[in-house]
């Protein structure tokens, strides 16, 4: 299992751990290098809903940025929270100079800020970032930031004026950070993993580390490197020539859908790729139709490989593709369930759910929906429920006469007889605790956290595939 639901987010503490912000996860972690051991400093559930970056100030606070709420914390020594500021727009990078404390928004036409955690309103050094992300303080004095869309990196006074062009060219710039020997080092989120390396003297290198999803950087006293990932979480110190010692190993953020082609090969959907496949697709809903993928993203499209077949749903989650060659799809935000032809036209199956999460179809081609809210229903002229009571019912799929439900709640694995209605559990499953459904999938036009589910699929042999918290179990 994943020690992080992806990483993004990296600071060292006062403690010397290395603290790690999970935007999927929710929380804090810490650490120890040394040993690789991870521990939860900050949990989640609690005020800090999607912390993406991080900074220590010289008291020993940790300042959180709370992307999709719009906040960002400061948290004691004691582990006391208070509210630096609501007043940022998707706050993301964030950084000290000397006493003083700066953010930047990660959307077109943000701004980076100056704000006081003792009070008084956020004062603007300058606007139109398009995407702020993680930024530093130079030695030359001046904050670095990158504009992740244009590729570009600029720095700017702490007390404003005109930003400057420090660097073009670099594709899709996440972060920037400076080692111990004021080499700048630019990590790009793309999916070679590249880090370009400018020297005080101007010359650049690019080195490339081959981690997908590269989020954000650390410099320890030593002049380590190490390294952050969005796409597959982990921690990794990154050698000047581009190897790597893996520290917290990478793994799975989400999974949620999971899929078994007809060679048996699986396919499971974790939020920013489909496993196994570097694309950045924000993935959730997958299921395998001959040699193609079909595709639900939370944020409201439907794929098929690469072709958007719908668009602007109201978080689609699992699909199951119907004998007539339409994609069924339930649409968890609208409380439906919708298909789409071959001529991407979308109706609706059937409508009135509560939550319905996952979608399968049996032999004779009835469908059924598993609505989390408790109930599992059959599709006809009307939802009929064939099992009730439930607790967080999610992933489906059909196995000869019986259909799989994960009972998320419960953790347990269920089997509903088709012909006599019976329900018996097959087993417990290791899926770690369901997670808190969150409903901001968008702020300020910009995706935030999704919304977890367990998948559920069975292969050609007959094997049943469970997915979720960072796991794919055979059962």
């Amino acid at each position: 299992m994943n020690p992080f639901h992806g990483s993004n987010g990296i600071a060292f503490g006062p403690d010397g751990r290395l603290h790690v912000a999970e935007f999927l996860a929710g929380r804090i972690s810490a650490v120890d290098l040394a040993t690789g051991e991870v521990d939860v400093v900050v949990p989640a559930g609690g005020v800090v809903q999607s912390p993406d970056d991080l900074a220590f100030g010289v008291d020993g606070s940790m300042y959180i940025t709370d992307l999709v709420p719009g906040r960002v914390w400061r948290r004691t020594p004691l582990g006391e929270f208070t509210l630096v500021s609501d007043e940022v727009k998707v706050p993301n990078g964030i950084a000290f100079a000397g006493n003083r404390l700066f953010v930047n928004e990660m959307r077109p036409g943000g701004r980076l800020l100056e704000l006081f955690p003792d009070g008084g309103a956020p004062v603007e050094l300058t606007g139109d970032l398009p995407m702020g992300n993680a930024m530093q303080l130079g030695p030359d004095g001046y904050l670095y930031y990158p504009h992740m869309l244009t590729g570009e990196v600029h720095r700017i006074s702490p007390d404003g004026g005109t930003p400057e062009l420090v660097t073009d060219g670099v594709e899709f710039p996440v972060a920037v950070r400076f080692d111990r020997d004021g080499v700048l080092l630019i990590l790009s989120s793309g999916p070679s993993g590249d880090i370009t390396r400018i020297s005080p003297d101007g010359q650049r290198q690019v080195v490339t580390t081959g981690v997908f999803g590269l989020d954000n950087c650390a410099v320890d006293s030593d002049n380590r490197v190490y390294v952050s990932s969005y796409a597959s979480g982990g921690i990794a110190e990154v050698h000047p020539d581009g190897r790597l010692r893996q520290i917290v190993p990478q793994g799975l953020v989400g999974p949620y859908g999971v899929t078994v082609d007809s060679t048996g090969t699986v396919h499971a959907a974790d939020h920013y790729r489909v496993a196994g496949d570097r694309a950045v697709r924000f993935t959730h809903g997958i299921v395998a139709d001959g040699d193609e993928l079909h595709t639900t993203s939370q944020y409201g499209e439907v794929r098929t490989g690469s072709r958007v077949r719908a668009k602007d749903l109201r978080c689609p989650l699992g699909i199951a593709v119907r004998d007539d060659g339409a994609l069924v799809v339930a649409e968890t935000g609208a409380g439906r369930v919708i298909a789409i032809d071959a001529d991407d036209v979308i109706t609706v199956v059937a409508d009135g759910f509560a939550e319905p999460v996952d979608v399968a179809f049996d032999a004779e081609q009835h469908c059924y929906v598993s609505d989390s809210q408790g109930t599992v229903y059959r599709i006809g002229e009307r939802p009929v429920p064939i099992a009730h009571g439930l607790v967080s019912p999610q992933g489906l799929a059909v196995r000869g006469d019986e259909l799989f439900v994960v009972e998320a709640g419960r953790q347990h694995l269920l089997a509903i007889s088709l012909t006599t209605g019976e329900i018996k559990s097959v087993g417990e499953l290791a899926l770690g605790p369901v997670e808190t459904v969150r409903r901001a999938l968008f702020t300020n036009g910009m995706p935030g956290a999704p919304r977890g589910f367990a998948g559920l699929a069975v292969a050609p042999d007959g094997t049943v595939h469970v997915s979720g918290r960072g796991v794919v179990l055979q059962v």
